[in-house]
């Protein structure tokens, strides 16, 4: 009888009612928030989480909202106890069926959406061609052996594993990585800003020649977080030295070690594919007399060893290119360079889950009116 009561409770209307008035405050919440913390922060805040908090004074955070994981959790678990409480698979109640499953397939989906989804930008001009995009909020410690002129071994540290204080071992490197300082939003110190008697902290590289510093995590739409970190390399109990490691200089520091030569940069993560596409014309077209956009283009050709593909695909507004599990948006363009183009890239296993389940929910429903009609058509025809 417990368990019975539980699932009465987990089914009810009010509870329905009650989780979709806080999701309504939640898309309000999230909405106003961009405004003060941009909309990757806002998203991660309101809803890739289980519990919002509020920051109160310097050191004190207090729940406020339950997260949009949780209220989309307590949603299936509602759905689904309504639907067993209420619905079974009773004849007549196919419609009721269709959109309990269409509700959960569609929550369901967000979930993986928002757990598998990974989106890069690929920036490139006329006659370039690329078999990778990198990422416009995660970045790489890359260290590149490029003894061999035939290719190079690339050994890549992401920046969840750039914690201060770590010492890194990275397999197929004959020295071990010691991570002294990393910020994830920093900037360039001016000759003005850095005293003459400030020792820098790097003693290898770039870095001898300036100084950065931390700073706040950028909310603007504009700008992005660009990280610096100074790392220390050992081999054999002897250190090789500390180095700056940093997206404001896009040159690697190179070094050799025990007859090896080496590249060391801080860069964008990148996410490499099996094919290339290559720019062939990109068009940007302005309102007469004024530079508002109008429409802008790109021609890219799809060059693929492994099937042997060679085409071209226009991309453009509204008209993405769906290949090898990616999907290329025309997502802007280099005011300062008219033959540059910039293609958003969005890896999303369940995009298909959205359309699969309105399709299923509109089903449902016409079933559910028809039904109705059915029966109320049957009840005059008797009574006639």
């Amino acid at each position: 009888m417990a368990v019975r009561k539980i699932i009465n409770r987990l089914g009810s209307l009010r509870l329905t009612i009650v989780l979709l008035a806080f999701a309504l405050v939640l898309v309000f919440a999230g909405t106003i928030a961009q405004v003060k913390l941009g909309i990757h922060a806002a998203q991660v805040r309101f809803f890739q989480s289980f519990v919002v908090y509020a920051d109160v004074g310097e050191s004190l955070r207090l729940p406020v909202l339950p997260g949009g994981y949780l209220v989309g959790f307590a949603l299936v678990l509602n759905i689904a106890c309504a639907y067993a409480l209420r619905i079974g698979f009773k004849r007549g109640r196919i419609g009721l069926l269709l959109i309990h499953g269409g509700l959960l397939m569609l929550l369901l989906g967000q979930l993986s959406t928002d757990l598998l989804q990974v989106e890069s930008n690929l920036r490139f001009k006329e006659g370039e061609r690329s078999n990778y995009s990198v990422s416009g909020r995660h970045w790489e410690l890359a260290i590149v052996d490029t003894t061999d002129a035939a290719f190079d071994q690339v050994t890549v540290l992401p920046d969840r594993l750039l914690a201060p204080g770590e010492t890194l071992r990275p397999e197929g490197l004959p020295f071990t990585v010691q991570v002294h300082t990393y910020w994830r939003n920093s900037r360039r110190l001016g000759p003005m800003e850095t005293p003459a008697s400030a020792a820098p902290k790097a003693t290898q590289g770039q870095g001898t020649r300036f100084q950065y510093d931390s700073e706040p995590s950028t909310t603007r739409m504009d700008r992005r977080d660009i990280p610096t970190a100074y790392v220390e390399l050992e081999a054999d109990g002897k250190s090789l030295g500390t180095w700056c490691a940093t997206g404001w200089v896009d040159a690697a520091d190179t070094f050799t070690h025990d007859g090896h030569s080496y590249a060391l940069t801080l860069r964008p993560t990148r996410y490499y594919q099996p094919y290339y596409l290559k720019l062939i014309d990109f068009s940007h077209d302005r309102y007469l007399g004024t530079n508002i956009p109008k429409n802008f283009s790109s021609l890219v050709q799809i060059q693929n060893p492994e099937t042997r593909e060679d085409r071209e695909v226009l991309i453009y507004m509204n008209h993405p290119l769906r290949y090898g599990g990616q999907t290329y948006y025309q997502s802007g363009y280099d005011e300062n360079d008219p033959t540059v183009t910039i293609l958003q890239v969005v890896k999303n296993p369940g995009w298909l889950t959205p359309y699969l389940a309105c399709t299923i929910v509109s089903v449902g429903l016409l079933a559910q009116f028809f039904g109705h009609l059915g029966r109320w058509l049957r009840k005059k025809t008797k009574a006639s």
